[in-house]
């Protein structure tokens, strides 16, 4: 029998876990030889969130809860879900019910069938999307399918599946501030896709802000992409070259020409931004080796957790 590990984080989703509970269990009857155990990772809720948990982790002996210390963010709730997970499978899904649990048994069916280490979902659609949101998650995945070098499919989501060697392999990773997806990504193995579409929040409101969503894709281009650090030095070398050439130009016309074209003021102002561009492109070069350090020299935890409900001990790959 297979032994499957649910992961969600929860962020101010009183409204809603129940309800979660409620419907993936009644998908879960549906799959045969498997055993199910639910991990809510409770990332610093400031509602009843962690009130509910306790309460259906008192009632129900599968379902295990984290409680963070404070809020950390949902991908080190993920990380943290998948970190204590002990399972042949490990699903990551969203606590709002925008990520339907009727689907669960077609990804596990799926991993069963094709002998994919990864089954990730693709949305069709989202019920009430704003146009802004939609817009900017489409510019994203472009954005870092071209600078990043990962194999990012638009519209791909977190509720997915991972087999317990990804799981093992991630559990190798040592970012500081890791990007969930971006890390599984990056790992590579076999991976399938099932598409989906996805409903409105049934409650509550979404737990990310526009500034926030902006925030995570700055993180996630930063994480995986060297770009940001490289584009500074194109550009200083780009003044550099234009006015290098200007500068030379004019200084031929200043001293071999009888017709005073330039004044000296202008070749002093081309002349400085001359030195901007060295300075920029020294800056780049310096950001390269500045970021990888930065990189390494953090070591603090990526998570603290407050308190632990129906583990029966701390989880041996709980590192954080």
């Amino acid at each position: 029998m297979k032994k499957i590990s649910i992961v969600v984080p929860v962020f101010c989703e009183e409204k809603n876990i129940a309800n979660l509970y409620r419907r993936t269990a009644a998908a879960m009857e549906k799959v045969r030889d498997v055993s199910v155990d639910y991990i809510f990772v409770n990332d610093g809720s400031s509602d009843r969130s962690m009130d509910v948990l306790r309460e259906m982790a008192q009632i129900h002996a599968n379902i295990k809860v984290i409680d963070f210390s404070r809020n950390f963010g949902k991908e080190v709730a993920l990380t943290a879900g998948v970190h204590c997970a002990d399972s042949d499978a490990v699903i990551c899904m969203d606590a709002d019910l925008q990520h339907p649990p009727e689907l669960i048994p077609t990804l596990i069916e799926t991993w069963r069938a094709s002998g994919a280490d990864i089954v990730a979902t693709i949305r069709t659609g989202i019920d009430k999307q704003p146009i802004l949101r939609r817009i900017g998650s489409h510019g994203y995945y472009w954005l870092m399918s071209k600078i990043s070098g990962l194999d990012m499919v638009s519209q791909t989501t977190d509720f997915r599946l991972f087999d317990r060697k990804v799981v093992e392999a991630f559990r190798t990773v040592t970012d500081r501030q890791p990007m969930f997806r971006g890390i599984m990504d990056w790992m590579g193995f076999r991976k399938v896709y099932v598409e989906f579409h996805a409903g409105a929040r049934e409650a509550g409101v979404p737990g990310y802000s526009y500034l926030r969503l902006m925030k995570m894709a700055v993180s996630s281009i930063t994480s995986f992409s060297l770009f940001p650090l490289r584009l500074i030095g194109y550009i200083g070398a780009f003044i550099t070259l234009l006015s290098g050439g200007l500068l030379a130009w004019m200084l031929m016309s200043y001293f071999l020409s009888e017709l005073h074209v330039y004044t000296p003021l202008a070749i002093v102002v081309v002349a400085n931004t001359f030195f901007i561009g060295l300075v920029l492109m020294a800056m780049g070069l310096m950001s390269l080796y500045i970021g990888a350090i930065h990189t390494e020299a953090i070591h603090r935890p990526v998570y603290i957790i407050r308190e632990r409900l129906n583990f029966q001990a701390a989880p041996a790959h709980d590192r954080p």
